[in-house]
């Protein structure tokens, strides 16, 4: 089996791409866990994500987030709990797509991984089988930059190996990331949770 042709490498985002969204039953778990009334999920998530991204960027610390999404800081019991949970909604992975990526990575075509996480997350999908088959895994928080900021892509970029961004794919469930990737040059996909799209750009036979 042989690259498709006309491309040099493939950067994926993972969380809609490889990993799974997060279900109601997660997102309560974390909000109990948050001591979180059952009636507020909405603004339990609001609250969630208003800090998300410093988080994601490396610029908050796990005890930091978590006091700004509470408005208090968590002692230590806490605070592993709800790391525990929040890590619990962002692990899952849709087989489907791995087993595309399983084909792709047959082929030699490079693939990096290129996600917004914390650092607390990056060290968990770290240990995870499928990171085999990835050349390199670049995460937020340790690059200290968020998609979509130009240097991220930079990064993967540099990390694929390939000089010609148009001959490099990228994938994200994020239009505004997908767009970002264009503007730079790279050829993207937005994907909207349908492997046979996955598998026809990246395994289409001439």
């Amino acid at each position: 089996m042989t690259p498709t042709t006309g491309l040099d490498a493939v950067i994926l985002d993972y969380n809609g791409v490889i990993g799974l969204h997060p279900t109601r039953s997660q997102w309560l778990r974390l909000a109990r866990t948050a001591s979180w009334p059952d009636d507020d999920l909405t603004g339990f998530q609001r609250a969630f994500w208003s800090a998300r991204e410093p988080y994601d960027a490396g610029q908050l610390s796990d005890r930091a987030y978590w006091a700004r999404v509470l408005g208090s800081h968590p002692g230590p019991r806490l605070l592993r709990e709800l790391l525990s949970a929040d890590t619990d909604m962002w692990t899952g992975t849709d087989e489907r797509v791995l087993a595309v990526l399983r084909r792709v990575h047959r082929t030699g075509l490079p693939m990096v991984l290129l996600s917004n996480a914390p650092r607390h997350l990056s060290e968990v999908l770290d240990t995870h089988h499928w990171q085999q088959l990835m050349t390199r895994a670049l995460y937020s928080a340790r690059l200290e930059l968020c998609k979509p900021d130009p240097a991220v892509y930079h990064h993967a970029l540099v990390a694929t190996g390939a000089r010609n961004p148009e001959r490099v794919l990228f994938v994200d469930d994020r239009a505004d990331n997908c767009h970002a990737a264009r503007s730079l040059g790279l050829t993207a996909l937005h994907y909207t949770g349908r492997p046979a799209d996955l598998e026809a750009a990246l395994l289409a036979t001439a």
